[in-house]
């Protein structure tokens, strides 16, 4: 299947249906219309259709989407049906609480390792995976085949670990430090800033209660 200039606002709404899909299949539902799924997503039937129809379609008239091969499918068009071995840098509470999200075994994201600088974490385990410290980084990424980093550091250190990831063989990196990575084109960055996406929270606030005190 080619895919052909498909926009990030696309990609981002391809969890969401896979989330909303296996949803619907845990309850026991076959078959879904676009009508009935725009509902529970809140974005519209037309909008689901042009998303999907980016990969090929899936549905057919009068029937709807079969859900479990949609839900296969958009699987597959995010690359849930093979493993991606991952480690945290970074123990602290952020990366000891995403250490602990077993739900990623779930969507094929193996956890390998954990790293941090504290001595007094080496070897407390966190769901059977040790914490090591950052002088095993380099080998250990070499001999378990590391293709994604995510980082839960002070921004300080977030860019030379980040090199030395990229040195390493890592290609992703899961970026929880409150800075920019200006890495080569060929490393994909996921940026996950905290507090950006809090103070978008209070915009949406101060909005809600400015209209509803104009009207």
């Amino acid at each position: 299947m080619e895919e052909r200039g498909i926009s990030q606002a696309v990609i981002r709404r391809l969890p969401r249906y896979y989330r909303y899909l296996g949803e619907l299949l845990e309850n026991g539902v076959e078959r879904i219309s676009s009508n009935d799924l725009s509902k529970k997503m809140k974005v519209t039937a037309s909008q689901i259709r042009q998303d999907l129809n980016n990969f090929g379609g899936f549905g057919q008239q009068g029937y709807g989407y079969n859900v479990k091969y949609l839900y296969t499918e958009i699987g597959k068009i995010l690359g849930l049906e093979e493993d991606h071995n991952m480690i945290i840098i970074g123990a602290g509470n952020l990366g000891q609480a995403l250490a602990n999200y077993a739900a990623f075994e779930n969507r094929g994201f193996i956890l390998k390792g954990i790293f941090d600088v504290n001595p007094r974490l080496n070897g407390v385990s966190i769901r059977g995976v040790p914490i090591r410290m950052m002088d095993e980084l380099k080998e250990f990424v070499r001999n378990n085949e590391v293709k994604i980093a995510a980082l839960t550091i002070p921004k300080e250190k977030a860019i030379e670990v980040a090199n030395l990831l990229v040195d390493n063989g890592v290609c992703a990196i899961w970026n929880f430090a409150h800075t920019d990575l200006n890495l080569p084109d060929n490393i994909i960055v996921e940026n996950v800033h905290l507090s950006e996406s809090l103070m978008q929270l209070s915009y949406n606030i101060s909005r809600y209660r400015q209209e509803h005190k104009e009207s």
